[in-house]
């Protein structure tokens, strides 16, 4: 009988892997070698540690108490195979074991207690993370893992009663304690047999189930993680539009069909654990937005197992779009690609990936995008720079100081300083950009700016899921950078750090690019710059997503707040940061329900400080106007403008 419910859940298991595995060769390619150091320290820390769910340490706990629980309960599964044979036979050397008996009391319980805390919190609880997800497949779910935790316990029990355990009953007091409900009779004997097949069948029944249910994650999340991004969380993956091995007809823009997907991005889909925490971090979402991370991937995966048999046949085969039959256009859109919900993912879903995908179907096949954001398409490739203005007016802020334009011919400076089409535009962000160049020449650095040879990095054109004018906008600007021979790059912007530092080694441009913020905190750790600290002025400090979460630039901006004045943390910050709203392309788009940069600035103001630091032009920009909108007593500043209002370029 084992025999054959041991051959009917394997086949039934192995078959569904068969279709899935099928399925993700079926998928658009993309490249994730290399790194393996680094992989293996994600998974050690975050599918063995659980260190991604422990961020919330009450549901992470629950969730690592089942996790670890059949981590070391695994080996019982052999040995209850092998017991519903033989009552008197257990796997050689382990089954014998007291310290082993006593490891699999302590987990059985505590698998038991995460189930319980994990239904309490479903039923009573319900947070709203959980809406949407599938419920009553997780509750089916949780029985299995309470009834496999149970019958073991039971069934131990129940030997100890018989005297049939293979070890000293001190070593198991759980399953000692149990012991006292059976007398040693026919009751017992039968209840014996009774558990442990209770406890192979639910096993095999899970395994048959697995593949099919929500907790396919359980096998797919640690490929998953394997596999997941091990560079700066802002580089997107580039489309191939002239790779001579790809015929044309196979050329990917972006993803309008299931099969239009990258392996990766199955992948994802295969993972999702339903478990809300990339919702409850987005920012959209929190401001009353249709997107839903979570409910992306959810409708993605639906998508993929509709057509799923249809892929695996023929891949070019006429298929439903993927907008808006599984994902709402308005959720594509409401993105700010921060990367709170790939930072609050347990298991490596790159959810910003999937939506942008999804926007370069909707830019470049369909030509459908949101109608404010054309003039700003249009003047990136009319007058490279979103907001319009002539290339000559780019390097106006710095003739009265004084500042070199770099020339065709001219000999390359230490550090090229890339000011950005927002510094160099926006009156508010200008700022940043007098201040940063007054710093630079107080502290003696060799620096110069390409004024009109400069052009938009294409970010915007990019996150708005325009990949062409992006990609020819990164060819020119590596082309001048190469031939104005720059290798050190300053930028105050993070979208174009991001941009020059993560994006553009894609297209032959490799260069060490370096923040004003730190560059600014070396100088004065060095002495070069000497600002003066004012104890009384208390400044609370906005982490740029593109700085901190995307590129883990965290301690600078603090170092030089702390020169200046009195640091006040806000709740949300460093890798956690809310977003100011303009990522994405946002700065240029509508935003629908409460505005995130108005959420964010009350954030900043019950902190009690009087001024609000930033390190990003686009955060100035947004903060500023959310200050103005709550009539918060709050002044925005970047933290090069600080430094220079406490004398440091003096």
């Amino acid at each position: 009988m084992l025999a054959a419910l041991l051959a009917a859940s394997g086949t039934l298991f192995a078959l569904r892997v068969r279709f899935l595995v099928a399925l993700v060769r079926a998928a658009a390619p993309v490249s994730r070698t290399g790194d393996r150091e680094r992989r293996a320290h994600n998974e050690a820390t975050i599918v063995l540690g659980q260190r991604k769910l422990l961020q919330r340490i009450g549901p992470g706990l629950i969730h690592a108490f089942i996790f670890w629980g059949f981590i070391v309960l695994g080996p019982t599964i052999v040995i209850a195979m092998i017991g519903a044979v033989s009552k008197h036979a257990t796997f050689p050397w382990l089954g014998d074991q007291g310290w082993y008996a006593l490891l699999v009391d302590i987990f059985a319980v505590l698998v038991l207690v995460g189930v319980v805390s994990a239904l309490s919190i479903r039923k009573l609880v319900r947070p709203r993370r959980f809406e949407g997800s599938h419920l009553g497949e997780a509750d089916l779910i949780l029985a299995l893992i309470a009834t496999i935790a149970l019958s073991l316990l039971l069934w131990h029990a129940t030997r100890i009663a018989l005297g049939l355990a293979e070890w000293s009953r001190d070593w198991a007091p759980v399953s000692h304690l149990l012991s006292g409900l059976f007398a040693r009779d026919l009751t017992t004997r039968v209840l014996e047999r009774v558990f442990v097949w209770v406890h192979v069948i639910t096993i095999l029944g899970f395994l048959a189930y697995l593949p099919r249910s929500k907790h396919l994650h359980i096998a797919s999340a640690a490929f998953n993680v394997w596999y997941g991004r091990t560079g700066p969380g802002g580089h997107l993956e580039p489309l191939r539009f002239d790779d001579p091995d790809v015929a044309e007809e196979d050329i990917r823009f972006g993803a309008g069909t299931a099969a239009q997907l990258t392996w990766k991005e199955v992948l994802d889909t295969y993972s999702c654990t339903e478990c809300g925490r990339c919702q409850d971090a987005c920012p959209a979402f929190s401001t009353g937005k249709r997107l839903s991370p979570k409910l992306v991937i959810m409708g993605l995966r639906d998508q993929v197992f509709a057509d799923g048999a249809t892929i695996v046949k023929d891949r070019d085969a006429d298929l439903a779009s993927l907008v808006p039959g599984a994902v709402p256009e308005d959720s594509v859109w409401d993105c700010v690609t921060c990367g709170a919900c790939v930072q609050a993912c347990p298991v490596s879903i790159e959810h910003v990936d999937h939506i942008v995908d999804l926007r370069r179907h909707l830019v470049m096949v369909e030509s459908s995008f949101p109608p404010e954001a054309e003039p700003m398409l249009r003047d990136i490739e009319r007058a490279s720079n979103p907001w319009g203005k002539a290339q000559s007016e780019r390097a106006d802020w710095a003739a009265q100081l004084g500042v070199r334009v770099l020339e065709p011919g001219d000999p390359a400076p230490e550090y090229l300083y890339w000011v950005g089409c927002a510094t160099s535009f926006d009156e508010r962000a200008r700022a940043a950009a007098v201040s940063t160049a007054k710093l630079l020449q107080r502290a003696g650095v060799d620096f110069a700016i390409l004024g009109p040879r400069e052009a938009c990095t294409g970010d915007p054109a990019r996150r708005i899921g325009n990949e062409y004018v992006f990609q020819a906008f990164a060819e020119q600007n590596v082309e001048t950078l190469n031939e104005a021979g720059a290798t050190k790059i300053i930028a105050n912007c993070p979208h174009c750090f991001n941009t020059l530092g993560n994006e553009y080694p894609d297209f032959g441009g490799d260069y060490e690019v370096i923040h004003h913020s730190e560059v600014l905190a070396r100088l004065v750790a060095d002495g070069r710059l000497a600002p003066r600290r004012d104890a009384g002025l208390a400044i609370t400090y906005h982490d740029s997503c593109y700085l901190a979460r995307h590129n883990d630039v965290l301690g600078s901006p603090r170092e030089l707040v702390a020169a200046v004045g009195t640091p006040v943390e806000m709740a949300r910050r460093g890798r956690q940061t809310f977003c100011c709203g303009a990522g994405g392309a946002h700065m240029w788009m509508e935003e629908r329900g409460t505005q995130i940069n108005s959420a964010r600035v009350r954030e900043a103001a019950d902190t009690g400080a009087g001024t609000l630091a930033v390190a990003c032009p686009f955060c100035t920009v947004m903060l500023d106007d959310g200050v103005q909108g709550e009539g918060a007593d709050l002044r925005v500043a970047d933290v090069a403008t600080l430094l220079v209002e406490a004398g440091a370029a003096e």
